[in-house]
């Protein structure tokens, strides 16, 4: 809803070979100078099919995606819950329609994640995601658009055990609408049931991390042993904060983040 400010700082983060992310429910037109930007992807928010998102997300429908995004460039991310595995077609109907709609680049997936003992109709059992792993594994290469790699899906079956296994979770620091609360451990907050994470940036990390390169050595190594070295680091500069960053700036009467050249 602040698109006006993001105009004024996507080009500025695009000039300094930032890549950023706008995830967006398109309840509002995609400015196009954004997808113009290099660096900068627009990901639209799309749950399910219209009987399901149109109720969840209106007024962002269907209709009013289709009329925002035209003449764009934008990902669809969609969040898999149990109904869409369950209900025969449905994943097949949702993935044909967007596949077929030409402003869309790349179709990307998670799956619903639970907080511990949570007990609601969008948690996947395990029936659920041994299916969806199948379903992705029968569908490759049928949607040209569709992001999915089988790797990806090893790492959804056998996800990280906790935050502290997770590299993504290592690796991000998250704040909320204000700048200075931190969300913890990851971007879902709470007490997440990482025996049932279906992040696609985790499960994408977490593949990466398997990666095998010499002998032994598998990406997690190295990617670990920075984190360490920039925990000593910090611990020797007397940080004590753990971020391997500082706190974000006092935002200024307007409410804009400056950011200095």
């Amino acid at each position: 809803m602040r698109h006006r400010e993001l105009s004024r700082v996507l080009p500025e983060l695009s000039d300094r070979g930032i890549y950023a992310l706008i995830v967006t429910s398109g309840v509002i037109a995609i400015p196009e100078e954004w997808t113009k930007l290099p660096r900068i992807t627009v990901a639209v928010s799309v749950d399910g099919n219209p009987e399901d998102h149109d109720v969840r997300r209106k007024p962002a429908t269907y209709q009013r995606i289709l009329k925002n995004i035209k003449g764009s460039k934008v990902n669809i991310h969609w969040t898999v819950v149990r109904k869409n595995i369950e209900e025969p077609g449905y994943m097949d109907r949702y993935l044909d329609f967007w596949n077929a709609q030409p402003e869309v680049y790349r179709i990307w997936v998670s799956v619903y994640t639970p907080q511990l003992d949570e007990i609601s109709a969008e948690r996947l059992t395990e029936v659920n995601r041994k299916a969806l792993a199948a379903y992705f594994s029968s569908v490759a290469g049928r949607y040209a658009k569709l992001t999915m790699h089988r790797g990806l899906m090893d790492a959804f079956t056998t996800p990280p055990v906790s935050p502290s296994a997770c590299l993504f979770s290592k690796l991000s620091v998250n704040y909320t609408a204000d700048l200075h609360t931190r969300v913890e451990p990851c971007v879902f907050g709470g007490s997440p049931n990482c025996a049932e994470c279906g992040c696609s940036m985790s499960m994408g990390m977490h593949w990466l991390g398997e990666y095998k390169l010499i002998g032994g050595l598998r990406a997690r190594h190295l990617i670990e042993g920075s984190l360490a070295i920039g925990r000593t680091v910090n611990r020797a500069c007397g940080s004590g904060s753990g971020l391997r960053w500082n706190l974000p700036p006092e935002s200024t009467p307007n409410g804009l983040v400056q950011i200095e050249r």
